[in-house]
């Protein structure tokens, strides 16, 4: 895999964030991601600010992997850019975006549940897919099902991933890292609860360690 997928592979797990408020926000969540032992986050553009938050969440912590989640248009691959950061995620698999990403040089994670997905995915040498949404679409079993015509890609699964099935996933040699939300909740931010943030951080790092053992 190269450099980035690797990094995002060895912290196993990727923060989904919506900022509503990036600059109340922003620094003060990436140094609590940072203090639990979770140094990356996507953060979505389903919120306005996303830039924003991806410049300043880099700023307060240079040493975090900081990308784009939702990312649905050209424009936001340019905004990400422009603020930094480090990857694009989007929820489907969009030719255009992915070829455009490639073209700018910015890793890119399109969503992929489909045989027809991975294989478009093949045409463009990709090795990192999101599997969205995880659980709605098959969770682990279909993830492994898919892995046998298709071995050359490692899969970061989102959407119905918790503590309770961190583990399992991440026991599966096909999973690259799963992202969640449940560490970075609407509720979490919106009271500035950074000390809960960073424990749900720290018990998904122990969960990463023990099924990677």
């Amino acid at each position: 895999m190269n450099p980035m997928n690797e990094a995002i592979s060895k912290i196993g797990v990727v923060p989904v964030i919506k900022l509503s408020n990036p600059e109340r926000d922003a620094a003060p969540l990436a140094k609590a991601l940072c203090a639990g032992g979770v140094p990356v986050a996507e953060v979505t553009f389903r919120a306005a600010g996303a830039d924003r938050a991806i410049r300043l969440m880099r700023e307060a912590c240079p040493e975090m992997i900081v990308g784009a989640g939702t990312v649905t248009a050209r424009e936001h691959i340019d905004a990400t850019i422009a603020a930094g950061g480090q990857f694009i995620v989007t929820p489907g698999f969009d030719p255009e975006l992915v070829a455009y990403a490639q073209e700018k040089n910015i890793p890119i994670y399109p969503g992929c549940t489909t045989p027809t997905d991975y294989h478009a995915a093949l045409k463009f040498g990709l090795e990192l897919l999101k599997f969205f949404p995880a659980e709605q679409s098959g969770g682990l079993a279909k993830i492994k099902a898919m892995s046998a015509p298709f071995p050359q890609f490692k899969v970061m699964p989102t959407g119905g991933i918790s503590l309770k099935n961190l583990g399992e996933y991440l026991k599966a040699p096909v999973i690259a890292a799963c992202g969640g939300s449940y560490m970075v909740t609407a509720d979490l931010i919106e009271n500035q609860r950074w000390d809960e943030i960073t424990e749900l951080c720290r018990k998904s790092r122990e969960i990463v360690e023990e099924a990677r053992k």
